[in-house]
């Protein structure tokens, strides 16, 4: 009897435990589809605005038959882009010029593909139009670039340059770059560069609004971008309309609170990312991921003109879980936790060992968990009338205890 007691304790213990867990968090959705021991979760939109920034507080409870509460360990992966840069060894056979320009030959005894060359020079200021052909005897040579711009600007208030040539990889013995100059470009430094990138998986932020605005009085153009949900966001294009050279520094800011004064609300911005808007490249800003409903995007135009800008596009990174079901169980994605720090999972330490590829499941509508009502404790005295009546009481009781120990005091000293 004593034992069916314990075993009745424990479970109950148990239940009211792993039901505790959960209502630590504010939100559940319910995962279908669980039928292999790994399987992935794609995370949606919605779920960003109501998770803590470093999505810390995601956890994947199940529940048992029997009541039991079980947590499954998880991976976060963002699918992002991967790069790697491999610096290649290379010889540089010549140097030379004719009437259309200057000529720089390269040799790569390398078999591996080259996909980047890095070109520095002794001059601060050039604008220069280059072609860049492949060879594998230098005899018949192919072009690879043509009417490729490189720039250099260095005074009081810029220093920008473009000078990487960046093409799809290439394997050749010999590379040619032919700069159409009539001034001699004196080549400081070269490097050949192994670039690979493998693309991760970028998505369409949906934007709710875009504004623009001119603030005249600074020489800005403000644009004021808001998200349909809080998404973490890794990348901003900003189309321009402008056939025209221009070069323009750029900051990115998001919202980061506001406060609401007599005057009205004040928003607080804080800045994430900068960078440089220019006619030679394809104006994406790369950021850290972050989790952000609304930007504020400021162009500086100094004494120019302001830039004809279409759209702004903003883009982020897929995040998905992989998860780990050891066991049979109703399992639940929860979240919404403030106080919740990084999970410690041993599976962290083995990645290794995780499955490459595995199926998705998905996820149920969102549910509010209902958290254990806290039953108030009634004022002891609801009428102040009484509790004076007491003190009072008390203050009496206490004078006369003590005027009873002095007239006893004063007998005894007599």
């Amino acid at each position: 009897m004593r034992r069916f007691k314990l075993l009745t304790f424990l479970f109950l213990l148990s239940f009211c435990y792993g039901h505790a867990q959960m209502e630590e968090y504010s939100y559940k959705r319910e995962i279908i589809g669980v039928t292999e021991q790994w399987q992935k979760i794609t995370l949606s939109d919605d779920i960003f605005g109501k998770v803590s920034n470093d999505l810390s507080d995601i956890r994947i409870f199940g529940i048992q038959d029997n009541g039991d509460t079980i947590e499954a360990p998880y991976i976060l992966n963002v699918l992002s882009n991967k790069t790697s840069d491999q610096e290649i060894a290379f010889n540089t056979l010549n140097a030379s010029h004719n009437k259309s320009g200057y000529f720089f030959t390269f040799e790569v005894p390398s078999e591996k593909a080259v996909s980047q060359i890095n070109l520095q020079f002794k001059q601060q200021n050039f604008d220069w139009s280059v072609q860049l052909q492949g060879s594998q005897n230098q005899q018949e040579w192919f072009t690879i670039l043509n009417a490729y711009r490189i720039l250099s600007i260095k005074n009081q208030s810029t220093d920008f340059q473009f000078t990487r040539l960046t093409f799809p990889s290439s394997k050749f013995r010999f590379f040619r770059i032919h700069i159409n100059s009539k001034k001699k470009p004196d080549l400081n430094y070269a490097s050949i560069t192994a670039h690979q990138i493998t693309d991760g998986e970028l998505r369409d932020c949906p934007i709710k609004s875009t504004t623009m605005s001119e603030n005249k009085a600074v020489k800005q153009t403000e644009i004021y971008v808001e998200l349909e949900w809080p998404v973490p966001v890794s990348l901003i294009k900003i189309n321009v309309e402008n056939a025209y050279d221009y070069y323009r520094p750029i900051t990115v800011k998001f919202l980061a609170d506001s406060v609401k004064t007599e005057q009205g609300w004040i928003y607080n911005y804080r800045s994430v990312a900068s960078g440089i808007l220019h006619s030679l490249g394809e104006n994406e800003l790369s950021i850290n991921s972050q989790i952000v409903q609304k930007l504020k995007l400021i162009v500086h135009n100094q004494d120019n003109t302001p830039l004809s800008i279409n759209s702004v596009q903003v883009k982020g990174y897929t995040h998905e879980l992989k998860v780990r079901f050891d066991e049979p169980a109703t399992y639940y994605l929860t979240y919404g936790n403030k106080k919740a720090t990084y999970p410690n999972y041993d599976i962290n330490r083995f990645t290794n060992n995780i499955p490459a590829t595995m199926s998705t499941v998905q996820l149920g509508n969102e549910q509010s968990i209902e958290k254990a009502k806290v039953k108030s404790t009634e004022v002891l005295f609801k009428n102040q009338i009484w509790l004076w009546i007491i003190i009072s009481a008390l203050v009496l009781l206490l004078g006369w205890f003590s005027m009873g120990m002095i007239r006893r005091k004063t007998k005894e000293d007599m």
